[in-house]
């Protein structure tokens, strides 16, 4: 299997959740199923079966964790040295030629996206087009309202 790319905080919050959940929901499940088996016939119990179906997510959202974790690349970006190229999990600061609207974007692994967050896709379109760039360099993008020219601005280690 492939790996796939993704950042130190990406890695360590997916490693928190884990934790979490092996630490603190699976023990807390396993005490509401002992509790509704206390109360008698598990045929019409509805809490012993909404705590064994909490478990089956718990134990799916446990293995899909794992397996990301397991067949992750992890990048850490302030090991490299800064060259002022657009690389993965460097922060981009970006200007739209045409309006003058900057904004700032963190480039990061599919599961780490967030574009809330500041946090891009690495297999986005405008991702795509910023990777291997440098700063003062001018990208086009396909967005579905057509060509939007970049310019980079920074491209920082963080």
């Amino acid at each position: 299997m492939s790996k796939f790319p993704m950042t130190v905080q990406g890695a360590r919050a997916l490693e928190e959740e884990l934790k979490h959940l092996k630490t603190v929901l699976r023990p807390q499940i396993t005490q509401a199923i002992a509790e509704a088996r206390e109360l008698g016939d598990l045929k019409e119990n509805a809490e012993y079966h909404a705590a064994r179906e909490q478990q089956g997510m718990v134990e799916a959202r446990i293995r899909d964790i794992e397996g990301r974790l397991q067949n992750a690349q992890i990048i850490d970006v302030t090991a490299i040295p800064h060259t002022g190229k657009v690389i993965f999990g460097t922060t981009v600061e970006i200007v739209n030629v045409d309006t003058d609207e900057s904004v700032t974007y963190q480039i990061v692994g599919d599961d780490e996206a967030d574009i809330k967050k500041g946090k891009l896709s690495v297999s986005s379109p405008i991702a795509r087009a910023l990777i291997g760039k440098e700063e003062g360099d001018v990208v086009t993008v396909q967005t579905p309202g057509g060509l939007i020219e970049y310019e980079i601005v920074e491209v920082r280690h963080i």
